[in-house]
């Protein structure tokens, strides 16, 4: 199947899972608010530190700029983008067994389990 590129408009948004409010806050609670409390349970004493730095994981939605179009709300992110594969989520989480890397390492996993969250909202859509 090839994809062509396709302008959307107002109309496209109509019934899409993205419109729920709900969905939005589930979405960047996770990328956001769950970061800062696992900061705040496991890393009491630097939580601004790690929920800084967890945050700034978000950073590999900058493959996001390699795709055309950059955002299309009907797509899978998950093993289409390059920092979003499995091979790259294969990484991310054997960043987890290295005490130096651990807080890089939940707020990369976090971002891809939140991202794979809104494939399962699409598939069941």
């Amino acid at each position: 199947m090839e994809y062509t590129y396709r302008p959307m408009s107002i109309d496209d948004y109509d019934g899409m899972y993205y419109v729920d409010g709900f969905m939005i806050f589930i979405h960047y609670g996770s990328h956001f608010l769950l970061p800062g409390a696992i900061a705040c349970i496991f890393f009491r004493r630097e939580w601004k530190k790690a929920w800084l730095i967890m945050v700034c994981t978000m950073m590999i939605d900058l493959d996001h700029l390699l795709a055309t179009p950059v955002f299309d709300p009907n797509r899978c992110g998950i093993n289409f983008h390059i920092l979003h594969t499995y091979y790259a989520a294969i990484a991310y989480a054997g960043l987890l067994f290295f005490s130096k890397t651990r807080i890089v390492g939940i707020g990369l996993v976090l971002h891809i389990l939140t991202d794979f969250q809104d494939c399962l909202w699409m598939s069941m859509s």
